[in-house]
């Protein structure tokens, strides 16, 4: 995460190529910063660290998210010379990515809210009839954008039960029903594969993504990584 706020400060400068990553994250909740004036942030981290997942606050916009190794992020870095405008395209263009990618999986999905679902956005992806496996999320700052989306290929269960946690202490209405996992309706669903699809995908769509950070993006990500620890946990 403070790897993307370093590249997203990057871009934003000019000394850093626009971006697009693919990866699997480490165990996490991410929390919105609307999060951390709940009076149950801090037991809303403990709740994650009870699960085994690092409580951090998001980049994005959002409520509270939870993710995995059983997953897989999307991050679209731009050059934004406004900070307004393009908002829209941006979600419809990486929610589209997502859908492409299950797509050749053999897994169909739809676009939508679904009532009661966890970090509710009308652009969320679904399973038809449910449940929610993706979520999409943006950043603008002066001079470049971020565009996030974490799709949950597997781990359901183990979704259910942070959430399920994590929004009981944030004191937030949910409906756990509602969140879950590509396998749990397409269990031969691979996230190596997944992941793969994606990463050639994008690579098509956005061009040629740089194989490693340049060192100064590493340096100045190490110098962010306290400013991203959910203060108070």
């Amino acid at each position: 995460m403070a790897l993307t706020q370093a590249t997203l400060e990057g871009v934003a400068a000019r000394t850093a190529a626009e971006t697009v990553r693919v990866y699997r994250p480490g165990p996490t909740v991410a929390f919105g910063r609307l999060d951390r004036l709940r009076p149950g942030f801090a037991a809303a981290g403990a709740a994650a660290l009870a699960h085994g997942r690092t409580p951090v606050l998001r980049l994005g916009g959002g409520r509270a998210a939870a993710y995995d190794r059983e997953c897989v992020v999307v991050e679209v870095i731009r050059a934004q010379e406004k900070l307004v405008g393009g908002l829209e395209e941006r979600f419809t263009d990486l929610v589209a990515l997502l859908q492409d990618g299950l797509a050749a999986a053999g897994v169909d999905t739809e676009v939508g809210e679904l009532p009661g679902e966890y970090c509710p956005g009308r652009f969320s992806l679904h399973l038809p009839g449910g449940p929610k496996v993706a979520g999409v999320a943006q950043r603008v700052i002066s001079g470049a954008s971020l565009t996030t989306g974490v799709l949950v290929v597997a781990g359901g269960d183990g979704l259910r039960a942070t959430i399920a946690d994590v929004y009981r202490a944030l004191e937030l209405p949910v409906d756990v029903a509602t969140a879950g996992a590509v396998a749990d309706r397409h269990p031969e669903t691979s996230v190596a594969v997944v992941e793969a699809g994606l990463r050639e995908l994008a690579a098509r769509r956005y061009g040629t993504m740089p194989a490693e950070p340049a060192t100064a993006l590493r340096e100045r990500a190490r110098e962010l990584r306290p400013a991203l620890a959910a203060a108070g946990v």
